[in-house]
């Protein structure tokens, strides 16, 4: 999978436009991505991201960095031999287009 673009609201993945949150595995995009609450992240937001038990996971945090990811999770989800990346959805895009691993999956906030 690779991200085409993104700005905000929309994003482009391997030929196809989303315009609601997504999470991006290797073979599919999972969308729209519902969270318990839009703007904080919660371990449960994540459980089909932890069924697929990737190396890396890319955070996405909005446009403006609007999402919160508590420290917290951040550490549960290192200890649990995750990679962990955190960063505004723009910066995210980039990472995840970036990096090398074969079981990266991006968790994408669009708005905000």
């Amino acid at each position: 999978m690779r991200i085409e673009s993104y700005n905000f609201g929309r994003i482009r993945v391997n030929n196809t436009e989303y315009t609601s949150d997504v999470i991006i595995f290797p073979d599919r995009v999972l969308h729209p991505w519902w969270r318990k609450e839009g703007h904080f992240l919660h371990m449960e937001d994540l459980t089909e991201v932890l069924s697929y038990s990737p190396d890396t996971l890319i955070i996405g945090t909005g446009y403006s960095g609007v999402m919160r990811v508590p420290e917290d999770l951040v550490k549960k989800l290192r200890s649990m031999g995750i990679n962990v990346t955190v960063q505004k959805t723009t910066e995210a895009v980039k990472t995840f287009n970036s990096s090398a691993s074969s079981r990266k999956v991006a968790a994408l906030h669009l708005t905000c």
